[in-house]
């Protein structure tokens, strides 16, 4: 019950982003391959956010 009211990481905000733009990419791909491209750029970007803040988070 108390998850309900837990506050999201900045890390889980940012994976559930970047699980979104991945499956918009993978079903967008076959029309239209460009778009797709550009929405997986943007997925990277912020796959390389979360391991920069996992490996930070580490360091603690």
């Amino acid at each position: 019950m108390n998850s309900w009211f837990k506050k999201k990481s900045r890390i889980e905000i940012l994976k559930e982003r970047y699980r979104s733009l991945m499956r918009r990419s993978f079903e967008i791909a076959l029309k239209s391959p460009k778009k797709s491209e550009k929405i997986h750029t943007q997925a990277e970007k912020i796959f390389q956010e979360i391991q920069y803040l996992s490996f930070r988070h580490a360091d603690k």
